[in-house]
């Protein structure tokens, strides 16, 4: 049984029974951050796999209802399967900064009314509302679904509420999602976190395991091609034959402070006697997907601390060549404060790529074995993390190793999030057309 349908058979009393295949249902969805992948780029991950599991097996009576900003271009219609029924245009609420927290809510509100209208009559089951990320209507006629990819701004409550508008946007959005039919999560310690920092009720909670892009396959990993590619994406962008990646995002929910202090750690410390002479040292970190203003800001931190030299950095880069980029590194590192999925380690563990990665959040569920784990905040102990994978071939093949059982065993898909998202769709949904 998956995480999704066990879940679901513990959910809010009076729930429907769900058939392994659910009919389908209307589904007001906001596809926004598909629009803006810079701005949220586990958000638009999400939705993009999310909406490819729907179009790759679409059920009948199953229809959308998406909300759109207005300036921008519609990504949307490549998903040509999708039975889509409307699309609601929005203004860029975005430009209000941290009052588009308190202001999106009735927004989407007004945005959601009628789209549910009737659904019944069009074949559907149901209806449901499914809001992704920080966008949570503030009332529909129809059940919410929301999945919570993030709890940063509850656990450093000091970097994303100092402001008043913050507080009352991050507030609003904390009864919002209490007041959901349903929360999903990636991972049970996630759920747990969600209880404690937003005192969501558990039987609201469902925990639906995420899954790697199609571009992190593992079996992909293994082809002949990939070697080359990665080979390829290396020399593009200069880099040595030994390197780490890192792939997360440049913001306060990240310790790149405490990774920058590690390596002046270990560049003081010295070179490891056992480290070839052709390997550098302190260890090269690639960081994928840096804004120019984003590698302005690093490159000033890491020149206070003297390791400039050993950060190199790219630009965003489509899944392929991030993936081939992961699957040639000697690791990839996450150093983080709060992370509510841990993507980018599940993906590098499904290319059978070791991870070093901080205590937090789904990080641990998402290395296992595969990788070592320290706690945020400690530079002296990510140092010994770092040099232990770099110079130390025994433990890192032991690693690898692991990694590579771990992707071999791992079968899940965006197929699997796909279902088990629609059957909690039909558990909260069925019946609630919004007439």
């Amino acid at each position: 049984m998956t995480d999704g349908a066990r879940l679901g058979a513990a959910g809010a009393g009076g729930a429907v029974a769900v058939p392994a295949r659910p009919p389908g249902l209307r589904v007001v969805l906001d596809a926004r951050p598909l629009q803006e992948p810079d701005r949220a780029p586990l958000t638009a991950a999400y939705l993009g796999g999310l909406l490819a599991a729907y179009d790759a097996d679409p059920l009948p009576g199953e229809s959308f209802a998406l909300l759109l900003r207005s300036d921008l271009d519609d990504p949307t219609t490549q998903f040509a399967n999708l039975d889509v029924i409307g699309r609601r245009l929005l203004p860029p609420t975005h430009l209000l900064r941290s009052a588009a927290l308190t202001v999106d809510p009735f927004l989407l509100s007004g945005a959601s009314l009628g789209a549910a209208w009737k659904a019944e009559a069009g074949g559907a089951a149901g209806a449901v509302y499914h809001a992704l990320g920080g966008a949570v209507p503030l009332a529909t006629r129809v059940p919410v679904v929301v999945t919570l990819l993030d709890l940063a701004p509850w656990e450093l409550p000091r970097a994303y509420q100092r402001t008043v508008p913050g507080r009352l946007g991050q507030g609003l959005r904390g009864r919002l999602l209490r007041d959901a039919a349903a929360v999903i999560v990636g991972s049970e310690a996630v759920a747990t976190a969600a209880r404690r920092v937003l005192r969501i009720r558990r039987d609201r909670l469902r925990v639906v395991a995420l899954a790697p892009r199609p571009a992190f396959s593992f079996w992909a990993a293994g082809s002949a091609d990939s070697a080359v590619a990665s080979r390829a994406e290396r020399g593009r962008l200069g880099l040595p034959e030994r390197y780490l990646v890192y792939s997360g995002r440049y913001d306060a929910r990240q310790d790149l402070a405490t990774l920058l202090r590690a390596l002046s750690l270990l560049a003081a410390a010295g070179r490891p006697d056992v480290l070839p002479d052709d390997v550098p040292w302190p260890p090269r970190v690639l960081l994928v997907g840096a804004s120019p203003e984003d590698r302005a800001s690093l490159a000033r931190a890491a020149a206070r601390v003297d390791v400039g030299d050993a950060l190199a950095y790219a630009p965003r880069l489509s899944d392929e060549r991030v993936a081939a980029l992961v699957r040639g590194a000697r690791a990839a590192i996450l150093p983080a404060l709060s992370d509510a999925t841990g993507l980018p380690a599940l993906e590098a563990v499904a290319c059978g790529t070791p991870v070093v990665a901080s205590a937090v959040g789904a990080l641990p569920d998402a290395v296992g074995a595969a990788g070592i784990l320290v706690p945020p905040r400690e530079p002296e102990r990510l140092a010994a993390a770092l040099a232990t994978t770099w110079a130390d071939d025994r433990v890192h093949a032991r690693l690898v190793a692991a990694a590579r059982e771990e992707a071999e065993a791992g079968v899940r898909t965006w197929a699997d999030v796909g279902a088990d998202t629609r059957r909690i769709y039909a558990e909260v949904g069925i019946g609630a057309s919004g007439r």
